[in-house]
Formats: C-alpha cells, structure tokens, sequence
C-alpha cells in the first residue's frame, strides 16, 4: 500500500474540488495512484447524486451563449441559493452554455442533447458542492439575428430571435425590455381570438349603459391599451415611453422569443 501524503491529498483537492476527506480516501481506494483517484471521485459523485434524485432543485442559474447567428440558452438548477451564487458554479453554467452551442445544431428544444453533453460534468460538480445538479432545458435559436440578456445574475435569462435588425445593441435592449416588462405577444395578430373577445367582453361589461354608438368606440380603445399592455411592439418602450418598438424600428419583425426565471412551472 503506497504512502497516500498531504502533498497528494492537496494535488487530487486542486484537480476536483473535492474535500480532504473524500480525496484521501480516494487515493487510499487507489493505492496513490492519481489518475485512478480523481476517476474514483467522478464515479462516487455520480452515485451520490443518483441517491439525491428525491431532493429539490429550486435554485440555479440561467446563461445564454451567441456565436454569430446561434444562441443557445440553458437552465442549471442546484438544491440552495448558497450554491446558486457561488462564482464557481455560475463559471460552470457559462461554460455549459457555450459547450451546448458548439456541441448541436438546429432550432428549438434540445434539451436532451445538453444533458447528454453535460450529465457527466454535472456529477462532477456534485463531488465539488454535495448538492445534486441538473440541466432543466436547453433552448437553441439560429436565424439572420439573435439577442440575449441575463438578469440578475442570471435569476431571469431572455433570448430573441429577429429579422431585419443589424444592430446588436437594440437587440439587447428589446431583450432588456421583455425582461422588464414580460409581454405575452409579440404583436396583437398573435392573440388568439378568444382572448380577445373576452377581453371585449369584460371592457364591454364596464361600460354598461352607454349609448350603442358608444360602446363599440370606448370598446376599441380599451382593445388597445391592452394591446399596449400585453404585445411587444405596441408597450412603451424601455428607454422612451412615448413610444413603442413598431415605431422605432418598424423594419424590425421579432419572430420569436423565450423569458425564462430560474425553477418556474413548465
């Protein structure tokens, strides 16, 4: 049995992260040898976070990644906001996240692909933090523009995809405006059309006993201030509030968009 040294405990602690203890009994497991060891502890990670399959993931971080004309977003939740904001997971997430653009392709979910990229790297972190980890979802965008904008430390994470608009920064900036003010729609169009006649339906049930001529006016305005409310090119704009993104840029066709918080309902 080989003579497992501090030196040794501390060499196998700076490769993983892992504590003394588990890294000593690694190389102990081993026999020293060092490769073996930090082998032992992906493996022991792995299985730990197997048994914590019951504990809840609340907390985490989101973080986009941009080559170009892709993006692709990802979700990393942990079991504590204690982890949540250590810089060293949230390096991980970034990491991820670049790791996930250049490892897929297409459009859409893939989520599946993340994980299969990154479930090994995530046990690897378990060994680092004791706390189970997983890649929720995965989103990835390819078209002539793509924006994105993290929030609070990556608390709320937004990406956009648009066409006609060659300006990087006003696409920040619309993906600052849905964080702020988290439309529903884009433009009115994409309302489905019973929501908008129940919305017709309560604004004509505030105005009861107008005169007939009336109705349908004060109905059409409240249309669209709610309009104004709840689709992307009609809100007042973030940095301008006299006036709206349709205005400001109206070559601009935001095709599609995502505004996710960190641990909400699917």
């Amino acid at each position: 049995m080989a003579a497992i040294t501090a030196a040794m405990v501390k060499e196998l602690r700076d490769k993983t992260d892992a504590g003394m203890m588990d890294c000593k009994k690694a190389l102990t497991e081993t026999n020293g040898d060092m490769e073996a060891a930090v082998e032992y502890l992906r493996k022991s990670g792995m299985a730990k976070a197997e048994k914590r399959a019951d504990k809840a993931t609340k907390e985490g971080k989101i973080y986009a990644a941009v080559d170009g004309n892709k993006a692709v977003m990802i979700e990393v939740l942990c079991e504590t906001d204690f982890v949540a904001k250590n810089e060293k997971f949230y390096d991980y997430v970034k990491e991820a996240a670049a790791r996930v653009l250049a490892g897929t392709s297409g459009e859409g979910d893939i989520t599946e692909q993340a994980q299969a990229i990154e479930n090994e790297k995530l046990a690897e972190l378990f060994v680092k933090f004791g706390e189970k980890m997983v890649l929720r979802r995965a989103l990835r965008y390819e078209a002539p523009a793509v924006g994105t904008y993290m929030h609070g430390e990556g608390r709320i994470g937004i990406m956009i995809e648009a066409e006609g608009c060659e300006d990087p920064a006003l696409l920040k900036d619309i993906c600052m405006h849905i964080a702020a003010f988290s439309p529903a729609y884009i433009v009115p169009s994409d309302i489905p059309a019973e929501a908008v006649a129940k919305e017709k339906e309560i604004a004509a049930a505030q105005i009861q006993g107008k005169p007939a001529n009336m109705v349908e006016k004060i109905v059409g305005g409240k249309i669209n201030k709610w309009y104004s409310e709840v689709c992307l090119m009609q809100q007042p704009w973030i940095h301008d509030d006299k006036t709206c993104l349709a205005k400001l840029a109206p070559k601009l066709v935001v095709k599609k968009f995502v505004r996710w918080t960190v641990g909400q309902e699917l």
